[in-house]
């Protein structure tokens, strides 16, 4: 396996003293149903992973509540040991319960724990990048995030973590970690369709700090997929090439991690991120986040 130079889209983005392709890969997909158990296919999980690497993807993005477990798992055995170059990003905060949900597990207590289960799991002495995911299922939450991240703070005081970052936060609360120790990255849900972090993605890259989009596609309205297709078909390309290029081209601080358990649809997500859109293209796309105009 290599992770040498290739020609992915965007090129890469460097996260504190961590050098990442800016197209990476997001490895929730790999575990069973509701990210709960095994995959259905165990060995084409494998394959994709390898894959990723093959491709030059130096980015994955997991967590050891995928499974949970199962991911971390599924890393290790198909590329330890890890390339040189390759990067995996954690995050914390939460657990699984039987039903499938995800109880905050937030206490310092638990993080611990959460962070020594990823070393574990992923075979690693020290982990790249964890992020503390804040908010819940419906999304940011309002509410201090100091007594845990302070804890990550001091388990990268520990040699245990090499950078921090925050996930599924407030604008206030990335200011608030901002205040306590230095970040490289955002993670929050963010497309075409819900762009309320416009203006945060736009300071970040102004301080150097990643902004990484979950959920390409989530969230669209009926309207919003209709005219997404709509210019998908005019330039011969599928609806996710076109979010994900458009995600690209939005600004350089963003890193993309679209998943897949699929080879072939990680190719072609790799290969739609290449289009390149047109101003008039992405104009129309723009119109997308517009509100009709109620004379019409």
């Amino acid at each position: 396996m290599s992770t040498s130079a290739t020609s992915l889209p965007g090129g890469t983005w460097t996260l504190g003293d961590l050098t990442v392709t800016r197209f990476g890969y997001g490895a929730m997909q790999l575990a069973g149903p509701w990210v709960m158990g095994p995959p259905a296919d165990h060995d084409g999980a494998l394959a994709v992973l390898r894959a990723a690497v093959e491709l030059g993807i130096t980015h994955i993005d997991t967590s050891d509540a995928y499974g949970p477990r199962i991911t971390n798992e599924l890393i290790r055995e198909a590329l330890h040991p890890y390339p040189d170059l390759l990067r995996i990003v954690t995050k914390v905060g939460a657990n699984r319960d039987a039903q499938g949900g995800w109880p905050v597990a937030r206490r310092p207590e638990d993080l611990r724990k959460q962070v020594n289960e990823n070393l574990q799991a992923l075979g690693v002495e020290v982990l790249d990048l964890v992020n503390m995911r804040m908010g819940d299922a419906e999304g940011p939450q309002p509410g201090s995030l100091a007594e845990a991240f302070e804890t990550l703070v001091e388990l990268q005081r520990d040699g245990l973590i090499r950078h921090l970052g925050v996930s599924n936060v407030t604008t206030e609360q990335v200011a608030e970690a901002q205040g306590i120790a230095p970040i490289v990255c955002v993670q929050n849900m963010y497309n075409l369709a819900h762009r309320h972090d416009d203006a945060l993605i736009d300071r970040l890259a102004s301080e150097g700090i990643a902004y990484v989009p979950f959920f390409p596609l989530g969230g669209f309205s009926p309207l919003q997929s209709s005219a997404l297709s709509a210019v998908a078909r005019r330039l011969g390309a599928t609806s996710m090439s076109v979010a994900l290029a458009w995600l690209l081209q939005r600004s350089p601080n963003i890193l993309l991690i679209p998943g897949t358990s699929k080879v072939p649809h990680l190719r072609a997500n790799v290969a739609g991120a290449g289009l390149s859109l047109a101003n008039e293209d992405l104009a129309e796309l723009d119109d997308l986040t517009r509100p009709a105009d109620p004379q019409l």
